[in-house]
């Protein structure tokens, strides 16, 4: 899949996981038809300034209540939107856009954050079975996740 042709999705939680894909912005920018699903956060909304952004509903993490909620916002964004590549590095609202995107037809792509050195993300073990990349920071963790590829760090 040639990324300046693809549409890409790239859900993710405010803070650090939000900081780390746009870490990734030399390559995500590539792809011209892009939007993002995060928190509608002060912090968010100015780190995204003039890209396309979907809110979701917060807090995520062990929230079944919103993990619902952003799984049927999840199921109308993708719908509409048709998605070519997910890519997350978490946290929660990753999960139902990987599961969704996943039975829509999306390649997925999981980048497991940076502080992770010898022990999974729940998040990361809840999206890996969605997952047609799974990328680790660290040669430890390739042990952790089989099948995963080390790029080492992005940071």
């Amino acid at each position: 899949m040639e990324l300046s042709k693809a549409k890409v999705c790239i859900p993710a939680s405010s803070g650090g996981h939000l900081t780390h894909m746009r870490m990734l912005m030399p390559v995500i920018e590539k792809a011209h038809d892009r939007f993002w699903v995060t928190f509608d956060k002060a912090d968010a909304n100015a780190a995204l300034a003039g890209e396309r952004v979907y809110h979701c509903f917060f807090p995520t993490n062990r929230n079944v209540k919103n993990t619902v909620r952003n799984t049927i916002l999840s199921i109308g964004i993708l719908r509409k939107e048709r998605p070519d590549l997910i890519i997350s590095s978490g946290a929660a609202v990753a999960v139902p856009f990987f599961l969704v995107g996943k039975l829509m037809g999306a390649k997925t792509v999981y980048v497991e954050v940076f502080d992770r050195i010898d022990a999974p993300t729940l998040t990361g073990r809840l999206v890996r079975r969605f997952t047609d990349l799974f990328v680790v920071q660290w040669p430890e963790m390739t042990s952790v996740y089989q099948g995963s590829v080390d790029l080492g760090s992005i940071f």
